[in-house]
């Protein structure tokens, strides 16, 4: 395997379990045997079906290919609704820095080029042992978050919005054009829905529901770095 003759043996102390799901067999036994060999352990799922069920509690997810065929977000989504709130970590061949940008806004941890090799696998180990737990509590509030901002009506996420900005019960309505009576009425659905007291609290879950991955950046050079 590429690289690999170069790769200490263990990459550092700590080890990783991660689980590989999607792709073919080929990839997902690269993956894996990449992995041991430096010194963490790897599990493998045919599909998405596959890990919904046998659930994992511990480690990183690796999506490989068509497991998100639909978009990062919405596999995230549907790993929360299963009570996976384990990182995520997106795994493709030739990705450019457009995908890599919407992976991870989308709740990835990071990104990884397919074939693997010794290099990039470090890269990511690393990133993954300093983050994965803050990031799965994140993602966790983040898919809570979107869930609930889901229940919202059009007009009631137009009444989050510009209260997000700042905005008071009569801007908002001037700017909606209607009346700030109505806005008060979208705004009491939009909180109990939100199930929250107060108006701190209902912006906070729209900025959760927004959250961007704040590595982005190094995730996006490290591929254009290993791009050449």
């Amino acid at each position: 395997m590429p690289g690999l003759e170069h790769a200490p043996l263990a990459v550092m102390e700590d080890r990783l379990i991660l689980h590989i799901v999607g792709g073919d067999s080929r990839s997902r036994a690269e993956q894996s045997r990449l992995a041991f060999a430096l010194g963490h352990h790897a599990e493998v799922y045919a599909d998405i079906a596959e890990i919904f069920d046998r659930p994992p509690r511990e480690g990183v997810i690796v999506a490989c290919e068509e497991t998100f065929d639909l978009g990062v977000e919405r596999l995230i989504d549907r790993l929360g609704e299963a009570g996976i709130w384990l990182p995520v970590v997106v795994a493709a061949m030739n990705p450019d820095v457009d995908d890599v940008v919407r992976a991870i806004r989308g709740g990835a941890l990071d990104f990884m080029r397919l074939p693997l090799d010794a290099q990039e696998f470090t890269r990511v180990a690393q990133q993954l042992l300093a983050d994965a737990g803050r990031h799965s509590e994140a993602r966790r509030r983040l898919v809570e978050a979107r869930q609930r901002i889901s229940a919202l009506s059009r007009r009631e996420r137009e009444v989050l919005d510009w209260l997000s900005q700042g905005l008071s019960n009569k801007a908002i309505a001037r700017a909606l054009e209607i009346s700030p009576r109505t806005v008060e009425i979208h705004r009491a659905n939009m909180m109990d829905k939100l199930g929250a007291t107060h108006a701190a609290e209902a912006v906070r879950l729209r900025l959760e529901a927004d959250y961007e991955e704040p590595l982005l950046g190094e995730a996006a050079k490290a591929l254009r770095d290993l791009r050449g």
